[in-house]
């Protein structure tokens, strides 16, 4: 049986460092600030605000939760947003995915002040990324994974790590920080369209399943000793839950963990560090907002 990577514990790795930069940075009278935006009631993104204002509260951090009813306008969202982007008390800003469909989500990104985009979805970031710019934001879910990797020291460098999903949110960034100097891994993106994928998934060191389809990783996609990385959640019926659904990965948990030398839970691995990497970021941000002082 493989060794478990535990996010909730690396998190809390996490948490501690983060608890000492932010009373250094109170100690300067300076308190960072998160605002997370949601627009209207998807229970799901409900449950993901919930849990990133408690864990702001809990860390100490100036936490402002938004909610907006499903009908907000486009307009009325932008003006929002550029409230939060004149806010001296605001040093992140989130806005919830996916919004409701009158919602143009990618404009609304662009609005953000790419300094506040603790998400690093914005595009002055993404291209920091991929020129290795230390100054800019990485997308929290891909520097969990890295983190999560580093912390239950992997061997990354010169790995062939393949990401299996080819999103903004999480493939593409997370091949780009994989690839950096100084990670070094050599990567392979596979997807719905990539021809004989099993066969490129199996000469994979490390495998990241991204890829938002409920145990579509199996024992044959995978060699004896590969480390697994699931990022996937999804609801699956169960009618033995009192739920009524249960969470899975994307990767047939059972099966590819009798080969994985290492892999994540679903819930327990990714999920727990893409918010610890959110407060990491809203730090990072202050920092930079208050190099000079803030006012």
């Amino acid at each position: 049986m493989s060794k478990l990577i535990d996010g909730r514990a690396i998190g809390e790795k996490v948490y501690v460092d983060l608890r000492h930069e932010i009373a250094e940075l109170k100690s300067r009278g300076l308190t960072p600030g998160l605002a997370v935006v949601l627009v209207g009631d998807n229970p799901a993104s409900r449950a993901y605000v919930r849990s990133k204002d408690k864990i702001s509260r809990e860390l100490g951090l100036h936490s402002v939760k938004l909610e907006l009813p499903a009908s907000t306008s486009q307009s009325e969202l932008l003006a929002r947003v550029e409230e939060l982007n004149r806010d001296p008390a605001i040093h992140g800003i989130l806005v919830q995915s996916p919004p409701p469909k009158q919602i143009d989500e990618a404009a609304i990104v662009r609005a953000l002040d790419p300094r506040k985009d603790v998400d690093g979805f914005h595009p002055l970031n993404v291209a920091k990324l991929a020129l290795e710019d230390p100054t800019g934001f990485v997308p929290c879910t891909p520097l969990g994974v890295l983190r999560l990797l580093r912390e239950s020291e992997i061997d990354i460098s010169g790995a062939h790590a393949v990401v299996l999903g080819r999103s903004m949110i999480v493939g593409k960034p997370l091949a780009l920080l994989l690839m950096q100097k100084g990670t070094d891994a050599t990567v392979t993106i596979v997807h719905s369209r990539t021809r004989d994928l099993s066969a490129i998934t199996r000469s994979a060191d490390i495998l990241i399943a991204a890829i938002g389809q409920p145990n579509f990783v199996k024992a044959a996609h995978v060699r004896e000793g590969v480390v697994i990385v699931d990022v996937g959640i999804n609801r699956v019926e169960d009618a033995t839950n009192e739920r009524g659904y249960r969470l899975v990965g994307d990767v047939a948990f059972d099966e590819v963990a009798e080969k994985a030398s290492s892999i994540t839970p679903v819930p327990g691995g990714v999920g727990p560090m893409t918010i610890a990497m959110l407060m990491s970021n809203t730090v990072k941000a202050c920092r930079g907002l208050c190099s000079g002082g803030c006012p």
